[in-house]
């Protein structure tokens, strides 16, 4: 073989690889507005003939004998087909949407959240982050659009204009850590032990840009040894984020603690082409006015937010992280998953 046939055989695979994805895309455009269309016209008939459900019923049996190498023809679908062209009558928002949302992301939007301004959040960010299915189901399951740009920060004061706006928008609060299951809640490092060892389902709940770099990172400073909790960097924002982890409630102290670390990585391990490091300190719980205080002469950018599961939630302090796990109790029982 020729010298370079390894790499002109990669060069071929790349672009048929981008071929394969443009006519997905084109034929995902192709349906969902072909899905628009027909429910333009049994909006219309509905509107101005008194469609029944009968009629859109007979109409989807028709529709499947002349189209019966065709899926998406039930009665349910066409609904959802009229329900997609009342709320979105206008064919240029259409077109737009249609270029970057699979149908399936566009139903399942409509059919769980009924706040229109919340329903444009999920649409948008959808699109921009090119969330999958299980990725949009677990944001929408976790009201991801009320706590997005919720943490308690400083980035105003400790930043220029247009990049606290964007640091801002990163940040969330409450975090929620569910996929913690039988940790012992009331243990630091036995919870952030935990995220690492769940660290897909912690990366996702961080959401889009950051990039893991190590939990327990040493630094040395004079003749201290510093153990950051959980660094991360942020490849939107150019920025480390020094994120510590709190088991107790917000204290004040803690903000003389990572304005330590901040200096420390922002001196040993940022680059010249990097922006000053970001602090993200994560509590039990806090109270908004006590944070605000700590916050408002610190000059190093700092989010405070929450961390809480649904199961800390629902029962008594202390009992949730001492429940054992599925199969834990499978063990226990002698049985396997399907007993």
């Amino acid at each position: 073989m020729p010298d370079d046939y390894g790499l002109t055989l990669k060069a071929i695979q790349q672009h048929v690889r981008q071929a394969r994805a443009r006519a997905i895309l084109a034929a995902n455009s192709g349906l969902v507005t072909l899905y628009w269309q027909i429910g333009r016209i049994i909006l219309d008939r509905q509107t101005r003939e008194a469609w029944g459900a009968k009629v859109v019923e007979r109409l989807a049996r028709d529709l499947r004998r002349s189209f019966p190498n065709m899926q998406g023809f039930s009665t349910r679908n066409l609904l959802f087909m009229r329900s997609f062209a009342e709320y979105f009558p206008d064919a240029a928002i259409v077109k737009q949407l249609a270029s970057q949302l699979p149908w399936w992301h566009l139903v399942r939007i409509r059919q769980r959240i009924k706040d229109p301004v919340a329903r444009e959040w999920y649409l948008r960010e959808a699109a921009r982050h090119g969330w999958s299915r299980s990725v949009l189901e677990l944001q929408m399951l976790g009201n991801a659009h009320d706590r997005q740009g919720k943490a308690v920060t400083n980035f105003e004061s400790s930043m220029e204009i247009t990049e606290s706006r964007r640091a801002a928008e990163v940040f969330k609060d409450p975090y929620l850590f569910d996929f913690l299951g039988a940790t012992d809640l009331q243990r630091g490092r036995e919870v952030e032990q935990a995220l690492v060892e769940h660290i897909q389902q912690f990366m996702l709940e961080l959401g889009n840009g950051f990039a893991f770099v190590g939990r327990q990172v040493h630094l040395r400073v004079g003749d201290e040894d510093l153990y950051l909790d959980l660094l991360f960097y942020h490849l939107k924002l150019r920025r480390f984020v020094v994120v510590e982890l709190k088991a107790v409630p917000f204290d004040a102290a803690c903000v003389g603690q990572i304005n330590l670390y901040l200096s420390a990585v922002d001196d040993q391990m940022r680059h010249a082409d990097d922006q000053p490091s970001i602090g993200l300190l994560l509590c039990r719980s806090k109270h908004q006015v006590v944070v605000e205080y700590a916050l408002r002469d610190f000059a190093k950018p700092l989010g405070v937010a929450q961390w809480e599961t649904t199961l800390s939630k629902v029962l008594p302090r202390g009992i949730a992280g001492s429940l054992p796990t599925v199969e834990e109790l499978e063990a226990e029982l002698g049985v396997g998953p399907a007993g």
